[in-house]
């Protein structure tokens, strides 16, 4: 694969790690409003509606899904079904930075899941970006003090973004692979539309069981349909469309590095909820995460 890192792929890059930064910190918000599979289950099939005027074709016999459901429906199953869902339970007992913070190891996963399973070779430069990128999350997570690393305490959330870290390793890694027809790959709202038909599928059993087994409740406000749109159309619709285009221009390995600019995000975002200034090691810790992101993306002369 010919990776390209361009000033466009980069924007789309960034704008999806920002967009899901936003939200951890809105999923943390309705926690207590409503239960995480329901919350995901929400989130898609309210995308799901937005994106259907656009592709709604594709669920035609004759549009070529059907004779790639498969793959179809484990694109829907790691990227909508599992990533999302295994995230709304983190938030349920850790926090939106700690989230992001675990989820910062996404080139490690990256490259082990290409390495062990797409046959992807792991370079000198990558394993630097990498040094250098983990590098910035933890700064973050010490908050410039590097005695607070020995407080940190993993909460069951923290094991939950672990497992959704690995299957957004195996989507990305996926996405690449064009075993579909052209015309189904070309239209970005079809290629889409595609992935979240059988996401909702796997988010409602999900739903299903939460609501049979767990008896939960919803209690509807402002906030939480607020809550339900953002998530729907910004780190939903607007986020995997960037991410997908910029993972197929750049390639998984080096779209991973800037996974890690959500803690970042997060971390300004929970700072200015809290009323809290950024402060000069978030700035240092940004430093390093694009430096890995440059380094990582590098040709070798």
């Amino acid at each position: 694969m010919n990776s390209r890192l361009t000033p466009h792929t980069a924007f789309l890059l960034t704008l999806a790690p920002l967009l899901w930064a936003g939200n951890a910190i809105v999923g943390r918000l309705v926690h207590d409003l409503v239960p995480p599979m329901t919350l995901n289950f929400l989130r898609w099939l309210i995308a799901l509606l937005i994106l259907l005027p656009l592709a709604g074709p594709v669920f035609r016999r004759d549009s070529g899904l059907w004779r790639h459901w498969r793959r179809y429906a484990v694109l829907g199953l790691l990227g909508v079904g599992m990533y999302n869902a295994l995230q709304y339970l983190a938030l349920q007992s850790s926090t939106p930075i700690n989230v992001t913070l675990v989820a910062a190891g996404m080139p490690v996963w990256m490259m082990a899941t290409g390495w062990l399973f797409f046959g992807a070779a792991i370079s000198r430069r990558q394993i630097i970006g990498a040094v250098l990128s983990i590098g910035g999350v933890l700064v973050v997570l010490a908050r410039g003090e590097w005695h607070h690393l020995l407080e940190l305490r993993l909460v069951a959330g923290d094991l939950f973004m672990i497992l959704a870290t690995i299957a957004w390793s195996l989507y990305s890694w996926l996405l690449i692979r064009t075993t579909e027809p052209a015309p189904l790959r070309a239209n970005w709202a079809s290629f889409l539309v595609a992935q979240v038909g059988f996401g909702v599928a796997w988010s409602g059993l999900s739903a299903a069981g939460e609501w049979a087994f767990l008896a939960p409740a919803i209690h509807w406000n402002g906030t939480l349909v607020a809550a339900l749109l953002y998530v729907a159309i910004g780190p939903a619709i607007i986020a995997f469309r960037c991410w997908g285009a910029g993972v197929q221009q750049a390639g998984p390995a080096i779209a991973a590095f800037f996974s890690n600019l959500t803690p970042l995000f997060a971390a300004l975002m929970s700072s200015a909820f809290l009323g809290e200034a950024p402060h000069l090691y978030h700035g240092i810790a940004f430093l390093l995460i694009v430096g890995g992101i440059v380094v990582s993306s590098r040709r070798s002369a």
